[in-house]
């Protein structure tokens, strides 16, 4: 079959069956994206340019660069670049020309999603909120005003990418563009809508002429040219709707995202590499990790509702910056194993070989060239096989892979990489001056205000502009009610579709209500003592990010819209949703600007006495503090306080809640499918507890903090911390087989080393201060808790500290040799290494 790709022709879309032509330096065919006439398979991780900044752009690709990253993939946020109809903005973390620059630089391709629907756990699923408000718009369906606005954001991103020659075509890096984003589900509740709206998508994109191919992903009917594509926790089952175009895995999952009150979902490195070599396997030959690095919401950026300011989602790259171990090393030494398969997997088309009932190989064999992959499914227990008059045992849900259909260069269930431990460690730094200003809700009748008899929905008035919209109203209770004469209290009922609302009556906080991802709408309560004449109730409603998926999420309302009922009087209850309301937009407190250095000094601030400092609900505080040395990515510990937003200099960091984790957090094991929910961690503690401050937003002296405090708390315990390593392991079997061991000689034989080594590596500025626990024999354990075995080197400990203490890294050999000894004849042997990590003293 011919390689394919995007092309015009004659003004209308073309669909073809057989043949196709090759119009640029991009193009496909069953087997692989082709560039520059070269096939390739090819590695990719989602690096998002507004979750970091662009002083960490760099350092983000070298090190994906190193993990064996091909490609890195983004999407295009339209909500950031055009906040106002043709009102545009790519500065700083919004310059993505200036992020696709960076990953060329560095050698690297990209996968551009346009989308523009995104859903990203981003808030609005990237739609700018005007959009909402278009006459007769309807989203992602065959709607004339939806569609002029998409085409048009679509075009502009695509004429500044030609602007700067940044597609394939032009010689830059993009080889591989997205339309719309997940449409699948959509697609089946629009019916011929739906598809109507596909075809067009699709013949709008190939129109623009890009020279590179497009894709859906998630959209089984995606029309050619476009490539369909996959998205998943696996996607070694999926087959592309025509058998002339390549098997794309968009998404492979490497975590999943966090919402605040659920504990942190983690996915085994085991089972992600497993993952990723079923798909290889099959002749998969283009999978991109969803994230690599996944960042943080900062600003107000979520979605979800209640996504955290935190998306790290487990990636190979923490949300700092730093490297996870093992999962980046072990995807690491995946990729190389994979790489070395290259030219055996294009030789052929793979052949299938069942090796027992739930065991199989896939051979790639031609030009001189083998490669093998032999899986074992079983969860419980591992298996020997028999494979061309060898025998290979196979760990349970596991694949090895062989580059020459001999020798085993990896397995994913073997992880031998070596495990960091983090941890957040004060910095010293104070926290000085504390000043607080107190939100005066007696002024919520100054000012702009919208007033209207009954209620109304919140977006439709702040235009997402706050998180925040006040609803008042008053009561008249006359002296000779019951509950007056009697000193009883009456009964507020408020019932909204917000995230979360402050009841307020004549001034005072009565209580507040949250509700949840799943069910935003919630009730809350409220015992109220009112007085003789006017009454006034004051709710101060809540958005924690508008939604991002789901069939017309545009039409969702939130807010309080009731209803809002009074129990408890002599003439029973009383609705008061349909009476006059008087809506305020946002805080006193950002109509003045309090969050920016140049705002803060419009008011007067109260220094703040620790020692008679009592919690107070709608408080700002702000204060001082320099930055520490050093280069160590930084975090705000905010687990004293409650809820509420926070900004250093300005910028907004995101917004907080500690609220605690509820979840089944309990030992995870790898084997078997994955899913959320499987592998929880951080039960009954606040689901975030630190929020990342880039050192690039900082001045050496003198930095703002500035915090809005919704509930209460204690901000004398608020303190600025480094992440560092605390500890590192690495484990490791004499003779076992890694890529590091891997020769070619000479004569094109191919030959495994005996000997072993196993690497300690410690962070940026550190060094090995301490050996905490060495064994070569027959130790186990995980890290942080190894166990010395019934066989023992007894010179282990003594020969590792003397090859390793004061030193940034180190390597040695799991080797009877090495240890002048072995200590257990005729038993395989295991080195186990913990390792602290501290600071290089000056």
């Amino acid at each position: 079959m011919e390689a394919i790709s995007v092309f015009k022709l004659l003004g209308f879309f073309v669909i073809f069956t057989h043949l196709h032509l090759i119009t640029g330096t991009v193009t496909y065919d069953r087997r692989s994206l082709i560039i520059n006439g070269e096939r390739r398979i090819l590695i990719s991780g989602s690096i998002h340019y507004p979750r970091s900044t662009p002083e960490m752009w760099e350092d983000l690709v070298i090190k994906a660069k190193n993990g064996g990253l091909d490609v890195i993939d983004t999407y295009v946020f339209w909500n950031v670049h055009e906040p106002s109809p043709g009102i545009y903005d790519f500065t700083g973390r919004y310059d993505i020309v200036r992020f696709i620059k960076t990953v060329a630089r560095n050698g690297l391709y990209v996968n551009l999603r346009i989308g523009p629907y995104v859903c990203a756990e981003w808030n609005f699923g990237g739609f700018p909120v005007w959009l909402k408000y278009v006459p007769g718009i309807s989203f992602r369906t065959d709607n004339e005003p939806f569609k002029a606005a998409m085409q048009g954001f679509t075009r502009k991103i695509v004429e500044m990418m030609k602007a700067e020659n940044l597609f394939e075509s032009q010689g830059g890096p993009i080889i591989l563009s997205q339309i719309e984003n997940e449409y699948g589900a959509q697609r089946k509740s629009y019916g011929a809508a739906g598809k109507a709206y596909i075809n067009w998508a699709a013949k709008m994109a190939a129109e623009l002429n890009t020279g590179v191919p497009w894709s859906m992903c998630k959209e089984v009917d995606a029309p050619d040219p476009v490539i369909n594509t996959c998205n998943g926790f696996y996607c070694d089952t999926f087959t592309p709707n025509k058998p002339y175009k390549p098997a794309i895995w968009t998404e492979a999952w490497s975590g999943w995202f966090t919402e605040f009150g659920a504990p942190i979902e983690q996915r085994p490195v085991p089972d992600l590499a497993f993952a990723v070599a079923r798909f290889v396997q099959k002749g998969g030959s283009f999978f991109n990790y969803y994230m690599y690095h996944g960042g943080t919401n900062f600003g107000r950026t979520s979605g979800g509702p209640f996504i955290t300011t935190s998306y790290d989602y487990d990636a190979p790259i923490d949300e700092y910056g730093l490297i996870r171990e093992p999962k980046y090393g072990h995807l690491t030494e995946l990729h190389r194993a994979i790489k070395l398969c290259e030219p055996a997997f294009f030789s052929s088309d793979a052949i299938y070989i069942p090796l027992g009932q739930r065991q199989q190989a896939y051979v790639y064999e031609g030009n001189g060239n083998c490669a093998a992959f032999l899986s074992n499914f079983e969860t419980e227990f591992a298996v020997r096989v028999l494979f061309r008059n060898r025998h290979y045992k196979l760990p349970p849900w596991s694949i090895s892979i062989l580059p020459d259909c001999k020798n085993v260069v990896f397995n994913t269930a073997k992880v031998v990489s070596q495990t960091s431990g983090m941890q957040m460690v004060r910095t010293g730094s104070r926290l000085k001056s504390w000043e607080s200003h107190h939100e005066d809700i007696s002024t919520l009748a100054n000012g702009p205000s919208l007033s209207s008899f009954g209620l109304m929905e919140q977006i439709n008035i702040t235009r997402d502009t706050s998180d925040y919209l006040w609803y008042s109203t008053s009561i008249n209770i006359s002296p000779s009610e019951t509950i007056i004469r009697e000193g009883r209290k009456a009964t507020l009922t408020v019932q909204s579709r917000g995230h979360g609302v402050h009841i307020f009556v004549n001034g005072r906080h009565l209580g507040s209500a949250y509700g949840s991802r799943e069910t935003t709408r919630f009730t809350a309560n409220a015992h109220v003592d009112l007085q003789g004449g006017t009454n006034i109730i004051s709710l101060l409603s809540m958005a924690a990010g508008l939604p991002n998926v789901g069939t017309h999420f545009e039409s969702r309302d939130t807010g309080i819209l009731g209803p809002v009922s009074l129990g408890g009087l002599d003439q029973g209850t009383i609705d008061l949703s349909r009476g006059p309301w008087t809506y305020k937009v946002g805080l006193n407190g950002e109509t003045m600007n309090l969050n920016s250095p140049h705002g803060t000094s419009f008011v007067d601030w109260s220094r703040v006495s620790f020692v008679n400092h009592h919690q107070q609900p709608l408080k700002w505080y702000k204060a001082y503090f320099d930055t520490p040395k050093g280069n160590e990515p930084l975090a705000l510990d905010m687990k004293s306080m409650v809820r509420g937003q926070v900004w250093v200099n300005g910028q907004s960091i995101g917004r907080y809640w500690t609220k605690h984790a509820k979840g089944k957090c309990s030992p995870c094991k790898y084997p078997g499918a994955f899913r959320p929910g499987k592998c929880q961690t951080g039960c009954n503690v606040p689901t975030q507890r630190w929020y990342h401050v880039p050192r690039s937003w900082l001045n050496p002296r003198r930095n703002l903090l500035v915090l809005f405090e919704e509930v209460g708390g204690n901000i004398s315990r608020i303190s600025l911390v480094k992440r560092t390593q605390a500890n590192v392991c690495s484990s490791t079997f004499e003779h076992h087989p890694t890529i590091s061991n891997w020769q070619i000689e000479s004569s094109g034989e191919t030959s495994m080393l005996r000997d072993t080594k196993v690497r300690l590596q410690c962070g940026i500025g550190q060094s090995i201060s301490e050996i905490k626990f060495a064994s070569f024999g027959t130790p186990f354990g995980s890290c942080g808790s190894f166990q010395h075995g019934t066989c023992h080197a007894p010179n282990s400990l003594e020969l590792i500290q003397k090859s390793c203490v004061g030193q940034e890294s180190c390597e040695v050999m799991a080797s009877n040799d090495y240890f002048a000894m072995d200590p257990c004849p005729n038993v395989l042997k295991r080195l186990l290494i913990e390792a602290v990590c501290s600071i290089k003293p000056n």
